[in-house]
């Protein structure tokens, strides 16, 4: 094989050829972005329904998702009690072992003792009891933060925001307060 490669120009032509394919491939594949936060409605449902969501993809572009969430059981009832009461929940998915997981994880107990805050911590292999929820985000990433706008403020559709990778307090405490901002939402325009 090495005495072909070295003696035929084509064969050397065609492992280039292969060689660039598959470079071009990796470096164009969609990757799953950083520390994007896409807005969306999600569902928070108690049953075994499926309801319409649609969500912000990536910074500035309008995208849907699929016309319904699979039917699946809702969120355990004390994420479900926490967002009927009014609280700003936090949901931290996070990878058994990783160090920006265990940071990020101490940070939000920091958070969580803000008033009116609700701090969830999930292992990823338990991200399937919060479906309902993870699907209409797209949770592609880990660690995930994902703080969902109180009740009474998302005028009864569920909208939340997504963060990936190491968060600090500071940074998660500003995700809570735009979670409860209630002022007017201005478009910025340079200059």
């Amino acid at each position: 094989m090495r005495e072909k490669l070295n003696e035929s120009r084509i064969a050397q032509i065609g492992l280039v050829a292969v060689l660039v394919i598959a470079v071009a491939v990796m470096f164009l594949k969609p990757g799953g972005g950083g520390g994007g936060e896409p807005q969306a409605e999600v569902p928070i449902i108690a049953g075994e329904t499926a309801i319409p969501t649609a969500a912000t993809t990536g910074g500035a572009g309008m995208g849907e998702l699929p016309t319904a969430v699979p039917a699946v059981p809702g969120p355990p009832q004390p994420f479900v009690a926490a967002y009927d009461a009014g609280e700003t929940v936090a949901l931290l998915v996070v990878h058994d072992g990783g160090i920006d997981d265990a940071y990020t994880t101490a940070a939000l107990k920091k958070v969580a003792s803000i008033e009116d805050v609700a701090a969830f911590v999930v292992p990823a292999k338990q991200i399937s009891r919060y479906a309902s929820v993870t699907i209409g985000l797209d949770v592609n990433q880990l660690p995930a933060l994902i703080v969902l706008r109180p009740k009474q403020l998302s005028e009864g559709v569920p909208q939340a925001t997504v963060s990936y990778g190491y968060q600090t307090p500071e940074s998660i405490y500003v995700s809570v307060l735009d979670a409860t901002y209630k002022g007017p939402e201005v478009a910025y325009h340079p200059g």
